[in-house]
């Protein structure tokens, strides 16, 4: 193992190194995020209809099953070539999609494209964690999780805009140019892990020690509850969206995203000073009502503003347990560590996926059931907080 100089930390969480890991993760969110809208109907054209539940979760199939050799690898061979190795998935799937035109080539890219985010989240994660210190990291966090929702709101609402006024295969191509753009800042950025190893194929042997972090299962349980609800949404929004007469199908998106920006910062901060479980509290009580409200929406406005509540929730929700993900864990083990939550995560995102394909089934009177199942989930999560962390304790940093 050879010593890799590093960038110093400081109190400042505004450097180069992190402008530049924000701006490659709004690039990546954007390549893949702007695909979204528009692929239930892409495979509707394909003559897969009842196949929309896989969009999502296949996608997030392949992301979980990733994590742990992007934790380790992370761990291993270092934060900016597992970031690099995400990009490139997203690059070369834009690519791909207009040539396997058919139900199973797009679903066997959606496993591949998968890979993508199994990887770049993972060391996007540990890379913040090195360069900020330990009393911002939830200030950090939120920082990061402006841009890359930013690329979340952009991404939907230019994907429709491209489709509409170009073709869909423009779409998969401007995807593409988003995840090399990402690439080539990544090449401009210093590695933060201090002891680098050269990658061997031996790195990818995976034991049963390498899979979850004990020390982060609690933000795992809890990111696996919330975001059950978030790949129902995925897979039955646009349809809802088009029923309630948002003609847009990436609207939703944006609303929700943009509602997130700000309280995303602020929530980090919150966090920081007087902890992290009563900011998970109070986001996960908003997050059942926005889920509720979805559900009951009868119109446009009323569906726009329980996408800003939702907007509000998932800001306060992501970047606090991501700063616990990381104060459970062990400083040497953050990459998997993050890996554990993120397997979490897809679990969530690929199980809620399959439940609203599964009810939906083109049948809009199920949509509201949808919701209101996913916010009687997501109130175990707050069961669990209640129950496991009854009072408001700061988590004690491993060093």
């Amino acid at each position: 193992m050879s010593l890799q100089s590093t960038p110093e930390k400081s109190d400042s969480v505004y450097n180069l190194q992190f402008v530049l890991v924000c701006t490659s993760s709004f690039l990546f969110s954007a390549s893949f995020n702007m695909l979204i809208p528009e692929l239930p109907s892409y495979l509707t054209s394909l003559g897969g209809a009842e196949y929309k539940g896989l969009i999502i979760a296949l996608f997030t199939l392949t992301a979980g099953i990733s994590r742990p050799f992007s934790g380790k690898l992370t761990d291993t061979i270092g934060r900016v070539p597992v970031m690099a190795i995400g990009s490139l998935v997203c690059f070369f799937c834009g690519f791909l999609y207009p040539v396997l035109t058919t139900v199973a080539g797009f679903l066997l890219l959606r496993l591949i494209h998968g890979f993508s985010t199994g990887f770049k989240p993972t060391a996007t994660a540990a890379y913040v964690a090195d360069l900020i210190p330990v009393q911002r990291w939830g200030e950090a966090m939120g920082i990061h999780g402006l841009f890359f929702s930013t690329g979340m709101a952009i991404g939907p609402a230019i994907g429709s805009w491209i489709t509409g006024h170009f073709s869909i295969n423009v779409l998969f191509y401007c995807s593409s140019v988003f995840a090399l753009l990402s690439i080539a800042i990544l090449m401009n950025m210093k590695e933060t892990l201090q002891s680098k190893q050269r990658f061997h194929p031996s790195l990818l042997k995976i034991n049963r020690k390498d899979i979850i972090d004990t020390r982060a299962l609690p933000s795992a349980i809890i990111t696996f509850l919330c975001y059950i609800s978030y790949g129902a949404l995925l897979t039955i929004i646009s349809d809802w969206s088009l029923h309630l007469g948002v003609t847009n199908k990436g609207l939703f998106f944006m609303v929700f995203t943009i509602a997130s920006l700000l309280i995303r910062f602020l929530a980090g901060k919150v966090s920081d000073r007087h902890g992290r479980i009563v900011v998970l509290k109070v986001s996960i009580s908003l997050l059942v009502i926005s889920l509720i409200a979805i559900g009951l929406a009868q119109s446009a406005f009323a569906l726009m503003a329980a996408s800003a509540l939702y907007g509000v929730s998932t800001g306060m929700l992501s970047p606090t347990v991501s700063a616990w993900t990381v104060d459970l864990s062990h400083p040497e083990q953050r990459g998997k560590a993050m890996a554990t939550m993120y397997i979490a995560l897809e679990a969530g995102i690929g199980l809620g996926a399959l439940l609203a394909g599964w009810l939906f089934i083109d049948q809009i009177s199920m949509i509201p059931v949808t919701f209101y199942i996913c916010a009687g989930i997501t109130v175990l999560a707050l069961l669990y907080l209640m129950v496991n962390f009854p009072k408001n304790k700061p988590v004690a940093q491993s060093q």
